[in-house]
């Protein structure tokens, strides 16, 4: 039995396969169905777990243009700034960022001009932003 905690070991199986079974869960983290769906729903219900999602290999997507978009925000008008931002229909997920820049999005678009007209009209249009730096992701290698 693994010093891992149960909670541990059946995120781990979850953040591999989020598709995973009850009974692949169970077998996998050395637990009872019972135990995973009591886990699971105790996880989901502290906001622990917030979704299930599939990964895409953006490469695979002929319809779509996804990039990481390095946002930097007025310290002042972060707040309302990142309101509007987590409204855009077209950022898929915002994080905080300790890096470059003060955010990250991560944006999807039909092509490149798109995407380049979503950040020029719709994310350097909100009031506070002062830039907006997109990396283009081309091939998923892990």
């Amino acid at each position: 039995m693994s010093t891992e905690s149960t909670e541990d070991r059946i995120l781990s199986v979850l953040e591999e396969d989020a598709k995973a079974s009850y009974a692949d869960i169970a077998s996998r983290a050395d637990v009872s169905k019972p135990t995973v769906r009591k886990y699971i729903e105790k996880l989901e219900d502290e906001g622990v777990i917030v979704g299930y999602s599939a990964d895409i290999d953006p490469k695979k997507l002929s319809s779509q243009s996804i990039a990481m978009v390095g946002v930097d925000v007025e310290s002042e008008r972060y707040v309302e700034a990142t309101r509007a931002l987590k409204n855009l229909e077209e950022i898929e997920e915002l994080y905080t960022s300790s890096g470059d820049h003060m955010l990250m999005a991560e944006v999807r678009a039909g092509d490149g001009d798109e995407l380049a007209d979503v950040i020029s009209d719709r994310i350097m249009e909100i009031d506070g932003v002062t830039a907006a730096h997109p990396s283009f992701l081309q091939e998923r290698l892990k």
